[in-house]
């Protein structure tokens, strides 16, 4: 069998990692296709957040966007409000990510920042979206993200959440991840790429238990709190101050 210590692996759609090396420092061209065929309902994901905006949009609404990629969850949200005088602006730790984005995002409305929303002055603001962001950050530190959120939200704000989720138990768990894995082989992906992304994200993707997703929005200070999406190992909460 051939080594394969210090070569790079095969992720799919040209996408190459190291083991235990994940990096969203990829060509945007190529991340919205192949998390697309990654991520059940990714696309109908941005369609729901959108919809949902509905409610805690006003006239100059200020909207962030944390762990923006290529700018296609902010583009979903302008273009559900074409005419609405708002601002949003989305918060990306990589700077090629950063320059695509801003790029495809034709809207004056629309701004993106290359800044770890763990550093980031935000400004008070009436909706926050982490879409499978949170699970990505250190899972020492999500908390005081959660509550810069909260205390930056005006009073009725709302957060849009969605995240990889684990189940509770491990039998629950086995039978989720092989659900995944044969929606991932449906979706055209080798099982060598399957378990090459795998190992790329090994202490980078570090996913909580719904009930771990609950109890980091309520020590954040978020009392009304819901599902609004699941499929399987993928959730979307929407929580409200």
């Amino acid at each position: 069998m051939k080594s394969r210590k210090n070569s790079q692996l095969d992720a799919g759609d040209g996408i190459e990692a190291n083991n235990a090396g994940w990096s969203f420092d990829i060509p945007g061209s190529l991340f919205d296709e192949h998390i697309a065929r990654s991520v059940p309902f990714y696309r109908e994901g941005h369609d729901l957040i959108a919809r949902l905006s509905d409610f805690f949009l006003v006239e100059n609404s200020v909207v962030y966007d944390i762990g923006s990629t290529t700018g296609s969850l902010v583009k979903a949200i302008l273009a559900r409000h074409p005419n609405r005088k708002m601002s949003i602006t989305g918060i990306e730790r990589i700077p090629s990510m950063v320059e695509y984005a801003a790029g495809r995002v034709e809207d004056s409305r629309a701004s993106f920042v290359n800044a770890d929303a763990l550093d980031y002055e935000f400004g008070q603001a009436h909706l926050f979206t982490l879409y499978y962001t949170l699970q990505f950050i250190h899972p020492s530190v999500r908390i005081d993200l959660l509550k810069t959120i909260y205390e930056q939200l005006h009073w009725g704000g709302g957060l849009l959440m969605f995240e990889k989720v684990r189940a509770p138990d491990a039998r629950f768990q086995d039978y989720m991840s092989q659900v995944y894995k044969e929606y991932k082989l449906a979706n055209d992906f080798t099982a060598e790429q399957i378990l090459n992304k795998e190992q790329s994200l090994k202490g980078t993707l570090e996913p909580f238990s719904e009930a771990g997703n609950l109890t980091l929005l309520r020590e954040a200070g978020f009392r009304d709190i819901t599902s609004v999406f699941k499929w399987v190992c993928f959730e979307g909460f929407l929580a409200i101050k």
